[in-house]
């Protein structure tokens, strides 16, 4: 299980990852524990190995200001998450063996929102009996709606017919507000609205999810519907759904609709001084990567995925334990800075990234499909984005005072996207693709981030009492006792625990 944008500051052992972690065994448990340390938003929870969120096992949840810190708005009237999602009726386990056979996963059969199917807008696309969401709320009253996209690899554009968005916040970071009527919303991308409720009662209204950059005629099935209902509504929802915009054959408006996304410099997050206050744009680059993804081609006659044409092999002992313990051969620190004019190849080699250093990374789309990346451990400013061939002088473009910060951006198909971030997390951090069949097929790598001076490991939490050991590392697993959550290296603050159990229903913790 991982956590999307919680950056389990200096414990990377929790992040929940094949690089990080060891698999949880068949009904086996393992207690996630750490602190939210200086982050509020929205996130969500997912299954991180073989595939496993195509079937389910996600969650939402919050982490709230602190009392003495204002929020940036006045306060909503209520709280409401929406998940949303492309969805194959194959389980994971069928589109995994796709994969393996060298072929795409293709259509997906439909969006869902909060897990249930479209509501019936119209009777040749969606068949009577299938149950939808439906969202109750007070005429007048104002509600923060968080929306994840937790699919599989389609963008999603999301809409409330005839009601403004106003973005608040993504990620974690409260945004300049400005209302949107509809806002593309990226796999494994989260943000938050204030919606008010200023519409007349006459009939419901729909809540849609619809693909981008495809053909609307062909994709007019895989459409996620639900209902918005005033407690006085008249009738239900009928008519045409809200438009999508209409820019199939060109995709500016969803980069510029990116690029108006910025950052609230004068809020308070989750500490008490100005979000805007960290100066970003004034700190010297001490790392500079581009990182090109290309469409999957065959290696040693499978098919992969790759970042700079390294297919990611994870490794049988997780990276920081084969630190920790000696391991030899666990993994490579050659990965390199750019693309290399050589033939791609399966490996097991990260970036060897300078601890409190000030990294760029320059994400460079040369697939033929929009790209969600993600970086755990981590938020980063995206400084830059844009179409065709990243090359030094684009970064005369770059927003250097207000650029959002988060930890999962989309790269547009034939185009780039430039981030900035602080290195000051010591750990193992993945960098993946976040559309699952990419990251499936090896698209990521690992950063490794290690205070060379912390001799004494101050630095970096120790490993955790109930760390499970695989690989070179097998002998030193004890088996499993029936027990109460361990304690993590004795602490008395307050941590955020779940006991997460392989293949568990989704559990709210909202």
């Amino acid at each position: 299980m991982t956590w999307s944008g919680i950056q389990m500051r200096r414990s990377s052992f929790q992040d929940g990852v094949l690089g990080t972690n060891c698999p949880i065994p068949p009904k086996w448990n393992w207690t996630y524990q750490f602190q939210a340390k200086d982050q509020i938003g929205s996130f969500f929870y997912f299954p991180s190995l073989n595939m496993q969120r195509a079937s389910g096992g996600f969650g939402p949840f919050v982490i709230t200001n602190r009392n003495i810190i204002p929020i940036p708005f006045s306060m909503p009237d209520g709280d409401i998450v929406i998940m949303i999602g492309d969805w194959y009726t194959r389980n994971h386990t069928v589109l995994r063996k796709a994969l393996d056979g060298g072929k795409a996963l293709g259509m997906p059969d439909g969006v869902l929102i909060n897990g249930k199917g479209p509501y019936r807008y119209n009777n040749t696309f969606v068949p009577d009996g299938i149950d939808y969401e439906t969202i109750n709320v007070d005429p007048g009253k104002t509600y923060r709606i968080r929306v994840h996209n937790v699919g599989v690899s389609t963008c999603l554009n999301f809409r409330i017919q005839n009601h403004n968005l106003l973005l608040a916040e993504t990620e974690g970071y409260y945004t300049s507000q400005q209302n949107y009527t509809s806002l593309d919303i990226h796999v494994g991308q989260s943000y938050s609205f204030l919606v008010t409720m200023d519409q007349n009662a006459s009939s419901d209204y729909y809540i849609v999810a619809s693909a981008r950059f495809v053909n609307q005629s062909l994709w007019q099935r895989v459409t996620g519907v639900a209902v918005l209902h005033y407690s006085n509504s008249k009738g239900k929802a009928a008519g045409p759904l809200p438009d999508p915009p209409n820019d199939f054959y060109d995709t500016s408006y969803s980069l510029n609709q990116a690029l108006s996304i910025r950052q609230n410099v004068s809020a308070s997050g989750a500490r008490p001084n100005p979000q805007g206050s960290f100066h970003y744009g004034s700190i010297n680059v001490t790392d500079v990567y581009v990182l090109q993804s290309r469409p999957p081609t065959t290696i040693d006659g499978k098919l992969r995925a790759s970042f700079n044409g390294i297919s990611f092999v994870n490794p049988d002992t997780p990276i920081r334990l084969a630190d920790i313990y000696k391991v030899k051969g666990a993994y490579k620190l050659d990965f390199p800075t750019k693309p290399l004019d050589r033939p791609p190849r399966m490996d097991r080699s990260i970036i060897n990234a300078t601890y409190k250093g000030f990294i760029e990374i320059i994400l460079q789309n040369n697939d033929s499909v929009v790209q969600s990346f993600h970086m755990d451990g981590y938020s980063f400013f995206v400084v830059g984005m844009g179409y065709g061939i990243w090359t030094e002088n684009n970064r005369g473009s770059y927003n250097r005072w207000d650029a959002i910060s988060r930890s999962t951006v989309q790269v547009f198909a034939g185009g780039w996207t430039a981030v900035y971030a602080s290195l000051d997390n010591v750990g193992v951090w993945n960098l993946r693709s976040d559309n699952l069949d990419r990251w499936y097929l090896g698209q990521e790598t690992y950063m490794r981030i290690v205070n060379p001076e912390d001799t004494s490991n101050k630095t970096e939490l120790p490993v955790p009492d109930n760390a499970l050991y695989c690989g070179a590392l097998s002998s030193k697993q004890k088996p499993q006792k029936t027990s109460s959550a361990a304690i993590i290296h004795g602490c008395s603050k307050p941590y955020f625990a779940l006991l997460a159990v392989l293949l568990s229903a989704a559990i709210s913790i909202l």
